[in-house]
Order: C-alpha cells, then structure tokens, then sequence
C-alpha cells in the first residue's frame, strides 16, 4: 500500500500548588496504544514524532499523526509497522506536514485488523480527527445509528464512532465542549480520547475515563500524552486527568473541567527523572539494562525504611494505617501477570513469617467469581503501573462488596490504583521500558517483604528475629550484583536452546512461583513454549513430555526441600532429558551426561525468591537473542493492559 499525506476528507458529512513526587511522576508504562498531542508556536511534527518513539516500548502494529496546516486544514498520515516507516513515508511525501497543533498515536490492534485504515487518528469529514486509548464497549450500536444518519465509515475500529458521534453533536451543539461532552455521555468503556476540530485549529481537546493521560506543562506550549515518558525531552512538569475530566490546551495556558463541566485544578508535578533515564545508555536492549539496574533499584525501595538493623514502621504508616495492621486477621492479593507471581511468592512469606492466612487471586478471575467477604482482611493490589484494568476493577469490585481495607503496592505515585486504595506501599522501580517485567518484578518481593514485616511486628515479632530479617534484607543488593556478574556463563548456557521450541521450569516451596515467572520470561520474549510445575507434580503428568528435546530447568538452593528436589530431577535424567540447574555452592548433585549446572553463592532463607529470579532473567533474555526476537516489543504483547 502506499503511503499518502491526506487531507481530511473531501466532502463533509450530512445527515438526518506544585508537589513533588516520591518515584515515577508518570501513570505511565501502561497501556496497549500510545497518545502523544502538542500546541506549539513551532512545528510539532518532529515533536509527535520523538514522543510516538518514546512510546514504542509499549506495543504497536501501526501509527499515524495529524495536524493543522497554516491555512486550518487537517492533514493526516499512517503506516503499518514501526514508527521509523511513519518517519521515512512523512518525509518522502510530495506534501511535507507542517502544523502547530497535531496529535499523534501508536495502535495495538483491538477491533480490526492492523491494516493501515484502521491506523489513528480517525476522522469524520473534514471537521473532527480523534485518537484514542480504551475500548468503546457500545461501539456496534453507535456504528449502526450513525450509518442510518449517513455517515461512511473508512476502518473496522471502534474509534471511528467516537469521530462521528463528535461531528453529529456539532452540528446541534453551542459549542464544542457541550458536543464533547454529549459525546463521551454515548460511550460505554474506557477511554482516553484527543480531539482536533476544525472549528477551533488553536487548541486539543483532551477527555479521560479509565485510561491514562496526562498534560505537559511547557513555555508557550503545552502538550498530551498516553505515558510522561513521551513528554520528557519537551518538559518536566505534568499535571494528571482525573475521571470525567475534559482538558482544553492552548499555547499558553490550559483548562480544565470535570464531568459537571466545572473548571478546576489539578495539582502541578515536577519530575525529577531526565532523558537519559528511559534510554538504553550502553546496553543492547532496554531489558538487559534492567535487569543490571536491579541492585540500586532494590537499595532504592530499601532506601529510609530500614535503618542500623532496624525496620522504620514511621516511615511507612500513618497512626490509621498502623491502626488497621493491628486489626487485620487476613491478607488478600489480587495482580495479573508477573505480579501475581510476586503474590504467590508473597503467600508463603505471609504465612510463614507473620503468621497471618493469605490468599492470592487472578485478579480477571476475582471481580468475577463470588467471594466471602471478610471486613477484617487486608486487600493488597498489585500493579508495576498502578493502570491494570482488570486489578483496579477487581479492588473496585471488592470494596463495593464490603472489604473495609486496602493497599496498592505500585511503582506510580500517581496512577489511579494508589488513588482507590486507603494505603500506598511505592516500589521505586523507576520506568520499566520493556515489556517483560525484570526490575519491577523484584523490587514488588522486596516491597512484600517489607509489609510482611511490618505485618508481623504487630502481631508479636520479637526485635531479635526482625533485625535478622532487616540484615538479610540489606544483603540482597550485593548478592545480586555479584549474579549479575555471572552473565557470561548464563549465556553460554543458553546456546542450548537455540534449537528448542518447548522448555519445563520447576521449583518447590517458596520458589515454585520463581518457576512460573522464569517460564513466563522465557515464553514472552523467546516465543518458546514453557510451563512451570511444583517439582513434586513431575510424576501426575508432565514427566510423560521428558525426552532430549524438552529442556528441563530447575532451581536448587540448599534448604530443606533439597533431597527432595534432587530426586525429582533424578527422575528427569533417567529419561533422558536435558537438565540445567542453578544451584547453591554447597548443593552437589550427581553428575551425568544430560546435566548442566551453575553454581551460585546464594542465599538460602526465605528472601531467596528475590536472588534466583536474576539468573532465570538473564537466561531468557539470552535465549531470545539467540532466538533472534524483538526482546524488548515482543509481538502480540503491550507492557500493561488498561483494558479487559
């Protein structure tokens, strides 16, 4: 198909105070599709464009971006693939884009194929061109009205109907905010919409419900987007949408309206991240540079919340949320994804060392199912990005139905998880740019033990046993640096899997978890197909798939459950399957033709989770380069999902 700078349409249709944040500012690394808009006293081409690169990460088939030329036109241009070909199909054009007002976008295909007609934005004539994140639940219905009311539709997508349904209420409406607000009053789903309208080629129009936005605050310009991270090389300062909200940007100043159409403010954000710090410096891959961040990153979450051995309960809680520790008789969990894995491993440590019952739950699968309400438990949500769809509707869910307390465990201060929650435990991750989750993952156990602790200290922990635990806390980021040393061995272990399509993690205790997040890795950026099992289950069934072909990876630390282990990878190697462990120093295990070992001085309490995640990262990052994927876009796969 080739490529074209379009003028929207050619005939129109008729018809019948500043606050300073604790850790990433950004409600971002969050969503399948990716918004970048600008009103500029320049061109704002190059800008779409640097901020739809920034937002890569997250997960595209296609792009597009359209602007105000100088005389109020609204021009337009996508492309299938990656933002490079948008780049070179604008710059071959006949017709060079040049506008002061633009928006642009990266699609993750929902509703229609990713063709390049169902590429953002959308228009509806001449008037109106729309981005949007979300999905628009009633988009069948609207598309079927507004055919009956004349107009044609260019793409498969549910978006369009949100173009459409604009240009229907402007030919009724006294303005454009009455239409847009008559709009958004037609959509069911969640949304995060810009908006151009010819009527007013000065100014975006910016609508939230559900899903992320934020505006950037600049010197006689202003600017949207899905995630700051698009917006760090033009500004440093954001301020954040909030449900229902309606923002008009201008050049020099901005509005704001909530859903009763009532201007107000929302609070100014100063970041304090720079350019460098959501770059790939030195590294390959943004994965690998990740995984090599994890030891600051964990100081970072320890950073002022232990001190001389000690656990600072002052630094964590207020007098109320101490309150409600002292009174809780059960832990909740609900995550998606690696963070559900961060909770099973969380349900160990909960019942072990605080002594409370835990429960961890799917969160897709809780908002669904009916569940006994206790009054007295504490839900804890897990969320890298605090944007989950599926974990905020689950916690919305269950305090709908009567749990009294809650608690977001995130790396944004800002999202709208820590929002709904009474409590807030921050990670201090920092943005996470690839989409398999590696410094995030771990700096969530490390925020989970720390509850843990503090959970127990208020149901009788002694100091003696909690500043052992503290130590064992301040051991970990050495621990891990001297792992991440090891890269190269891990590497050569790799080149064992070069010629392998299925793979089978096992672990047992506390680090079956670890198992099931090590196959996650290795099936999300290496497309290997990988499973994980509790060691014991070998026998009831996954044994029957052991041959040469089906690599075997195992985790051995030396603790109590070793001598069981080793008898379950005894029972791999009589048949001939591929073993590789990673073991502690002191483990011996027998050797034999099939078996690859490395060797780690580990550590082997209850933090181990934490340690023997690092080399399973590394492992599937390794693979996937020989694999020869995209490890930090892998295909099909967004960072996060925003929507159900």
């Amino acid at each position: 198909q080739g490529c074209s700078c379009e003028v929207s349409g050619t005939k129109p249709y008729t018809a019948d105070s500043p606050n300073r944040l604790e850790t990433a500012d950004e409600e971002g690394e969050i969503a399948m599709c990716g918004i970048v808009g600008a009103v500029a006293q320049r061109n704002v081409v190059p800008l779409l464009l640097e901020g739809l690169k920034r937002l890569e990460y997250r997960g595209y088939d296609s792009s597009g971006l359209a602007v105000f030329d100088q005389d109020g036109v609204i021009r337009r241009h996508r492309e299938t693939g990656k933002i490079a070909e948008l780049e070179e199909g604008i710059k071959g054009n006949p017709f060079p884009l040049f506008g002061e007002v633009g928006i642009a976008h990266t699609r993750w295909a929902t509703h229609g194929a990713p063709e390049r007609k169902n590429a953002h934005p959308h228009l509806s004539g001449t008037r109106v061109a729309v981005v949007h994140n979300g999905i628009i639940e009633n988009h069948a219905d609207l598309r079927d009205q507004q055919s009956r009311r004349g107009y044609q539709f260019e793409s498969d997508t549910d978006t369009e109907v949100i173009a459409h349904q604009i240009d229907w209420y402007l030919q009724s409406s006294d303005s454009i905010i009455s239409a847009l607000r008559s709009t958004v009053d037609d959509l069911r789903g969640a949304y995060a919409i810009a908006v151009m309208v010819m009527d007013d080629p000065d100014h975006l129009y910016v609508l939230k419900k559900g899903s992320p936005i934020v505006i950037g605050v600049g010197v006689g310009e202003h600017f949207v987007a899905s995630d700051s991270n698009a917006l760090l090389s033009m500004t440093n300062r954001f301020v954040f949408l909030e449900e229902g909200d309606l923002a008009i940007l201008g050049r020099e100043d901005f509005r704001i309206l909530d859903e009763c159409l009532v201007e107000v403010t929302r609070p100014l954000h100063e970041s304090e991240r720079v350019v460098k710090d959501i770059e790939k410096g030195l590294y390959r891959h943004y994965m690998l540079k990740e995984i090599f961040e994890q030891p600051s990153v964990i100081s970072e979450t320890l950073e002022g919340r232990l001190t001389h051995g000690k656990q600072l309960l002052a630094n964590f809680m207020d007098d109320q949320s101490s309150a409600i520790l002292g009174e809780i008789d059960e832990i909740r969990i609900l995550a998606c994804g690696s963070s559900y894995h961060a909770g099973l491993v969380a349900q160990y440590w909960f019942e072990s060392i605080a002594k409370i019952p835990c429960r961890v739950e799917i969160a897709s699968e809780f908002r669904y199912r009916a569940v006994c309400v206790n009054p007295r438990a504490l839900l804890v949500a897990i969320s890298q990005s605090g944007e989950t769809a599926d974990t905020i509707a689950a916690m919305e869910s269950a305090l709908e139905r009567g749990f009294k307390h809650s608690l977001a465990i995130c790396n944004v201060a800002e999202s709208r998880l820590v929002r709904i929650c009474d409590m807030k435990l921050l990670t201090r991750a920092g943005p996470e740019i690839g989409v398999a989750s590696t410094k995030a993952f771990t700096s969530q156990l490390v925020a989970l033990f720390l509850l843990v602790l503090m959970t127990a200290r208020f149901r009788g922990m002694d100091d003696s046993t909690c500043q052992h635990w503290v130590e064992c806390l301040e051991a970990l980021p050495a621990a891990i640096e001297a792992t991440l040393h090891r890269h190269d061995e891990i590497r050569l272990l790799a080149e064992h899997f070069a010629d392998k399509h299925h793979a089978l993690f096992l672990g047992r205790g506390n680090l079956y978890p670890i198992a099931m997040e090590g196959a996650l890795k290795l099936k999300e950026i290496s497309y290997i197909h990988a499973e994980a099992y509790p060691a014991g289950e070998l026998k009831h069934g996954p044994l029957a798939l052991v041959d040469e072909q089906m690599p075997v990876i195992a985790i051995a630390p030396n603790d109590e459950l070793l001598g069981k282990l080793l008898a379950n990878l005894e029972e791999v190697s009589a048949r001939g399957g591929q073993l590789i462990v990673f073991c502690d120093s002191q483990v011996r295990i027998p050797q034999t033709g099939n078996l690859l070992q490395l060797s780690f001085t580990g550590i082997n309490n209850d933090l181990a989770p934490v340690f023997w995640t690092v080399p399973l990262q590394l492992l599937a990052y390794y693979v996937a380069l020989i694999k020869g994927t995209d490890i930090d876009q892998p295909r099909n796969l967004a960072k996060s999902v925003t929507v159900e």
